[in-house]
């Protein structure tokens, strides 16, 4: 079996990250031909994130021979059906409304999957990161915004409203602060970064665990607030999924054991159906790029 080869972009915040992969006989084994990132400037507006985003593939493909199928993580919701931005929440400008599907296929003349940047960095851990190998796994990301994904038997499950998955988006404290998606209380709301950062006093997360390693009560103290509405959310996984084990990835998460440990415990203390030994919490495999990657593997799939 010749190789094919696929472009994936991930549209970030601050920065939108490329990969293009070489896929051969064994899809769980794909190659990195190259990677790049450019600056995302949502500051600029929509139609300027688009036509660099356009511009930037053109540039790719044309030095890296891509396939004509390529794919596109987005930071947020979408229509399936039609491609149409729904929210994305952590991307500045005015993106509701917006027709993203048709934009890309028209100025570039060539089919594009979108996909859930957390969904996404699902396909892409449990595939061929740190959840190879396991019939069910789920993923979190953890950052500006925090979001998930769950797989089944090696395919994303999306649910019959395509956005199955949002582990994020479930409700930890009722009437708590309300969440970018308009529901009071999701785990994003309580322990997304700046969050974190507020609860601890401090300007940015990294200075936040910079004060756990100091032992700085307040800082310590957020941590272990944050990883207990995680710890809801993730039991809730664990105990109506039922993964082999749960990925955890993104910005927040390069902290390591230092926050992992304080999640794996708190969701151990609510999960209790399961043995202690049955909650695997592992960090993320793939880095930066993960989410890139998804794309790409994402796009492969709906080739086939």
């Amino acid at each position: 079996m010749s190789e094919t080869r696929v472009l994936g972009v991930d549209l970030g915040a601050t920065n939108t990250k490329w990969v293009v992969l070489g896929i051969g006989s064994d899809p769980s084994s794909p190659s990195l031909v190259a990677s790049g990132s450019i600056p995302t400037r949502g500051e600029e507006g929509h139609d300027v994130v688009i036509e660099r985003l356009v511009a930037e593939v053109r540039r790719v493909t044309d030095e890296h021979g891509a396939a004509d199928r390529w794919g596109l993580g987005t930071p947020g919701l979408f229509d399936p059906a039609t491609g149409v931005v729904t929210i994305f929440t952590n991307l500045p400008g005015q993106w509701r409304g917006v027709p993203l599907r048709a934009a890309l296929e028209d100025a570039l003349d060539r089919p594009v999957t979108l996909i859930n940047d957390a969904r996404a960095f699902t396909l892409a851990e449990g595939r061929v990161g740190a959840g190879r190998g396991c019939a069910v796994v789920a993923c979190l990301t953890l950052g500006t915004g925090i979001g998930g994904g769950i797989m089944i038997d090696g395919r994303l499950h999306t649910g019959a409203t395509g956005i199955a998955g949002e582990i994020a988006h479930q409700t930890v404290l009722p009437d708590g602060p309300t969440c970018g998606c308009g529901n009071p209380g999701c785990a994003e709301a309580m322990a997304r970064a700046d969050v974190l950062a507020a609860m601890a006093g401090r300007a940015s997360v990294a200075k936040v665990f910079r004060g756990v390693r100091a032992g700085e009560a307040r800082c310590i103290a957020a941590v272990e607030t944050a990883a207990e509405y995680l710890g809801i959310a993730l039991a809730n996984v664990f105990t109506v999924v039922g993964p082999e084990r749960i990925v955890i990835g993104g910005g927040i998460a390069t902290a390591g054991d230092l926050y992992l440990d304080p999640i794996r415990a708190a969701t151990r203390r609510r999960a209790t159906l399961l043995p202690p030994e049955a909650i695997r919490i592992v960090p993320a495999a793939l880095g930066a790029v993960a989410g890139a990657v998804g794309a790409a593997l994402a796009a492969y799939d709906d080739a086939r």
